[in-house]
């Protein structure tokens, strides 16, 4: 969708520049096409200055064969804002080949992932996203490795806005990152951490942005973003904007079934599997603290 819209826009862009050119146009239309050319990579300016050259055009004779081309494709000449959203057994999982090849094409599209950490919508089954002592089908008895760092992967080509955000926790830096992505003229990916029925939070999905803010403040989930933009200024593109855990990170655990109900069924491995997973989510906090001076 994204890239046949955009092939649409190129062609009428292509006949404005020769209607420019031409002795048909007039000073009013030159101008509005130098304001729509100027702003065409910025949904937000675009839109005004896309409506302003529609105008000026309908004034020009219905007869001229480029106003007729240009006017034919006017609904694809503003500047659209396109996202893909999808889940984490999409993202991480079964769909992460075409998300990669999205991302990798460099095109500007942006891409939501509402991260359950399993695959909540048919049933709760594990997937790459799960992590360690969680219980999951397919994973009974507590998932014995890590989560696949999506994030990481898409910051490896540079040019792609990545970040992590959870709407609960910090809605600012949720609405900041979601501008900053959807500004950058290429592709990004932002993905939110998301609570579900299957998680079984204690008091119910009604307290699931309250569960967002313990997991941020547990360490179990970090808030960070990549803005190649400010790489390209001689800025650090990375932002980590988590603090380090603040201890509660068993009780945290605890407060889900989908991982306190491994302390009925299997005690000692779940105090393992428990143990390992704060220790990893420590050794992901200090990577990104490595991170932040590795961009600088």
């Amino acid at each position: 969708m994204y890239l046949g819209q955009k092939t649409l826009r190129e062609q009428a862009v292509e006949k404005l520049n020769e209607l420019v050119a031409s002795d048909a146009a007039t000073d009013e239309l030159r101008s509005a096409a130098d304001k729509f050319l100027e702003t065409k990579n910025d949904t937000k300016l675009n839109a005004p200055a896309a409506q302003k050259l529609i105008a000026e055009l309908e004034k020009l004779p219905a007869d001229n064969e480029l106003v007729r081309g240009i006017l034919a494709k006017k609904d694809y000449l503003a500047k659209k804002s396109v996202w893909i959203f999808g889940g984490d057994g999409w993202a991480y999982d079964i769909g992460f080949g075409g998300l990669d090849h999205v991302l990798a094409s460099g095109e500007n599209v942006n891409v939501m992932v509402f991260d359950t950490e399993m695959y909540s919508n048919t049933g709760g089954q594990a997937s790459k996203a799960s992590n360690i002592g969680e219980v999951c089908q397919f994973a009974a008895a507590g998932k014995e490795v890590g989560k696949k760092s999506l994030a990481e992967i898409a910051m490896s080509y540079g040019y792609v806005y990545v970040a992590q955000i959870a709407l609960g926790a910090n809605m600012a830096n949720a609405v900041k990152v979601i501008a900053e992505a959807e500004a950058y003229n290429g592709p990004s990916l932002i993905i939110g951490y998301a609570p579900c029925e299957l998680h079984g939070v204690k008091g119910g999905m009604n307290h699931c942005q309250d569960e967002m803010k313990k997991a941020v403040a547990a360490g179990y989930w970090n808030l960070f973003s990549y803005n190649p933009a400010l790489k390209a200024e001689g800025k650090n593109p990375f932002t980590l904007t988590s603090k380090p855990g603040d201890g509660s990170y068993q009780d945290f655990l605890n407060n889900e079934t989908r991982y306190s109900r491994l302390t009925r069924s299997f005690p000692d491995r779940a105090e393992k599997l428990f143990k390992a997973s704060e220790e990893a989510a420590k050794a992901r906090y200090e990577h990104l603290l490595r991170l932040v001076e590795l961009y600088k």
